[in-house]
């Protein structure tokens, strides 16, 4: 099932809240820096033993890793890297896999619940429109398939956004 919502992620009360995340994995602006203040040090802690680990130059676009949701209201944060939109570059495929490996890895945590942000359309000024499509498009094609996702909730932060997301929706 998929659903869309107007208001802050960090509220969310699901298995997993997806952070766009900044390739560090050090916190940051917008939605990286609203979920890591509001879930706390033990977040930012996991992360820096992420990247002590396996991801020491940080996480690649695309990719998507998970660590604790800290006093957040869910069970973990997945965190991806979006792309940066290009108007000469069709980054398109990268966006559509931050939106495959983060329902991947909910999935391998046994997630049944979800919640995205508009990824890569704060700083990364990807057009709302195309991220829309993407998103929507991609995260259908994963829920046909065998997971143990359920339900995807979009939680887009303004009412363009959240427009703009349901006049895309199938």
């Amino acid at each position: 099932m998929l659903e869309l919502v107007e208001g802050d992620i960090t509220a969310q009360e699901v298995d997993v809240i997806v952070n766009a995340a900044n390739s560090s994995l050090l916190g940051g602006g917008g939605v990286d820096g609203a979920i890591h203040r509001r879930g706390g040090p033990s977040i930012l802690a996991e992360c820096r033993r992420l990247r002590a680990g396996h991801y020491g130059r940080g996480l690649r676009v695309g990719q998507a890793v998970a660590t604790t949701a800290g006093r957040l209201p869910a069970r973990w944060v997945v965190h991806t890297v979006g792309p940066v939109w290009s108007a000469t570059e069709d980054r398109s495929a990268l966006l559509a896999d931050c939106h495959r490996n983060s329902l991947r890895v909910a999935a391998s945590l046994g997630a049944v619940s979800v919640a995205f942000p508009a990824v890569s359309t704060g700083i990364y000024r990807w057009p709302l429109e195309s991220a829309a499509d993407i998103a929507l498009s991609t995260v259908a094609e994963e829920l046909a398939g065998e997971t143990s996702v359920k339900l995807v909730r979009f939680v887009l932060f303004g009412q363009q956004a959240y427009d703009i997301f349901r006049s895309r929706a199938v």
